[in-house]
């Protein structure tokens, strides 16, 4: 795949930052393209060679800051016993406590499918690069697309229930639910009896 051309890749930076800037101060439904071209420092012409819309942009925005925390998650291995939490975990977590009100938002009832499904995407394809084919013994006969896209559900759920709680618990709490959920999905089941 080919290199941004630095001055796109600035532009598209930019109108990222300011959107999530914008977004900390007030409600989203008040923020206009206005308001994030000037924020950015860039006219309004540059915001619509980039975007088709402002949730375009959101979109790319969260997406965006997904990929910068999964760009540095370690192989996950399994064949030790239980992986132990990535700390990009927790740091990416943090990232949406900061931003709070804008996921509870995208993600709640009411909010964009286009944001949900992008990050969805970004979580699958994250956990399809971090786990492989190194799955657990019982898992081994799911396809990995599969593993993934259950992943992805159980991450998105855990982590619209944590933005929808109020006060909203810190993100070492949510941390230990999300990974708690991941790694325990099957760990509830009564054992089979024997004999």
């Amino acid at each position: 795949m080919p290199a941004m051309d630095p001055r796109v890749a600035r532009t598209r930076a930019s109108l990222r930052h300011a959107l999530l800037e914008l977004a900390r101060e007030r409600p989203l439904d008040e923020v206009t393209v206005s308001d994030i071209t000037v924020r950015a420092g860039v006219n309004r012409s540059s915001f619509y060679q980039h975007y088709a819309d402002k949730e375009t942009l959101l979109a790319d925005a969260l997406e965006d800051a997904l990929h910068d925390v999964s760009t540095q998650l370690p192989e996950v291995s399994v064949a030790a016993g239980t992986p132990r939490m990535p700390v990009e975990l927790l740091t990416y977590l943090e990232h949406i406590a900061s931003h709070a009100a804008l996921y509870r938002r995208v993600l709640g009832d009411h909010g964009s499918t286009l944001v949900t499904a992008r990050l969805r995407n970004r979580i699958e394809l994250i956990v399809i690069d971090a786990v492989g084919t190194a799955r657990p013994a019982a898992l081994v006969d799911l396809p990995v697309d599969v593993f993934a896209s259950g992943i992805a559900g159980s991450a998105l759920g855990v982590i619209t229930a944590w933005v929808a709680r109020d006060p909203l618990p810190s993100p070492v709490v949510a941390a230990d639910w999300l990974w708690k959920v991941l790694l325990g999905i099957g760990a509830w089941r009564e054992p089979e009896d024997v004999g």
